[in-house]
């Protein structure tokens, strides 16, 4: 089979491989819809992760069933299903433990392009097919579920470890999709105020539509000093960082009232350290709790994302600013999410079968 793969850090190509093996629980499916994260290219031009030679890229996908294991229950070929970028070992100790995004080790769970080889490929494994597929309800546009695969339950996990409820003021540093999904998410959790960070105008336009009531841009002045001035000096209840950098850390944790929570669900890909400053963080007794999660998935997670998106409460369809059609185009929709021009939000790339 033919996939599009990191080749070493810093460069890109197509390889062939092996088809995957399924097991007695697993699935083999072909890509029915694919995007590229800007995790793929942290990974590949950062070296974010380390050294990975030949790795199919791609945690993001839509497919169809064409293989399932021995034991699976719950689903059958031709089946199609929606992948989430997160696919934990349920039976681990870490799930048992309610962190099975970290099965095996920190962030064990993340496996297409960590660990294995990702969905950018003619057909790709996935392992524990009930418990970590759903499938994709009549009707559903396969480019718009796969907005669910990632970028939905990152931006909402970072509500969720945000802890945000009604009435509170909520901070989101970045508005790419899993910072418009933060906005969303907060609004849907109760949030009373939301201040967004971000500049570009698609992004800008569309955190308003999903509940941003102020807009924040970095390139006006530090973030902090813009914040403390909206709230009139009180600052915020929450804040939710979904991009920025190591750096960003130092800003937000001036504006977060004590008792507040700073909800990191960005990948940090470069920088060593995170620095925290001491007297705003209340000498390290300011109550202010910093938390960083990878997103949970799972079919049961899954499949109430799913719900929002067919009961009308999520509308994702303005996150997909470039549509590309066929497996060949995979290299240019990348490279979007690389140089992201100012009317990128996410690409998503269809894959056709003749029968």
């Amino acid at each position: 089979m033919r996939g599009f793969a990191m080749k070493r850090i810093g460069e890109t190509g197509w390889v062939e491989k092996e088809a995957p093996k399924c097991g007695p629980l697993d699935a083999i499916c072909r890509p029915l819809a694919l995007a590229p994260c800007t995790s793929d290219i942290h990974t590949v031009y950062e070296g974010a992760v380390g050294e990975r030679t030949d790795m199919i890229l791609g945690h993001e996908a839509v497919g169809q069933v064409v293989e399932i294991g021995e034991l699976v229950k719950d689903f059958k070929v031709g089946d199609v299903v929606l992948v989430p970028a997160i696919t934990p070992d349920w039976g681990s100790l870490e799930a048992q433990r309610g962190f099975a995004m970290h099965s095996g080790g920190t962030l064990g769970g993340w496996k297409f392009s960590n660990f294995k080889d990702g969905v950018f490929s003619e057909l790709f494994h996935v392992n524990e097919a009930d418990a970590n597929l759903a499938l994709l309800p009549e009707g559903v546009d396969p480019v718009e579920a796969v907005m669910l695969s990632d970028m939905v339950p990152t931006g909402f996990h970072g509500a969720e470890n945000a802890e945000v409820t009604y009435g509170e003021d909520v901070l989101v540093v970045g508005i790419g999709p899993v910072g418009l999904m933060a906005v969303k998410g907060s609004a849907l959790k109760g949030a009373g105020r939301i201040l967004a960070v971000g500049t570009r105008p698609n992004c800008v336009a569309l955190a308003k539509e999903y509940g941003a009531t102020d807009i924040i841009s970095y390139k006006n002045g530090p973030i902090d000093e813009q914040v403390m001035k909206l709230t009139d000096g009180k600052g915020v209840d929450k804040v939710i960082i979904a991009g920025g950098n190591v750096d960003t850390f130092t800003e937000v944790v001036k504006v977060v009232k004590p008792g507040g929570i700073i909800s990191n669900v960005n990948y940090l890909g470069s920088g060593e350290f995170i620095k925290i400053p001491r007297v705003e963080w209340g000498v390290g007794m300011g109550h202010i709790k910093i938390v960083g999660g990878l997103m949970p998935a799972g079919r049961m997670r899954t499949e109430r994302l799913l719900n929002l998106l067919v009961n009308g409460r999520l509308d994702v369809s303005g996150m997909i600013t470039h549509k590309f059609e066929g497996f060949d185009s995979l290299p240019e929709a990348l490279e979007l999410m690389r140089t992201k021009p100012k009317d990128l939000i996410k690409p998503v790339i269809t894959i056709k079968y003749d029968e």
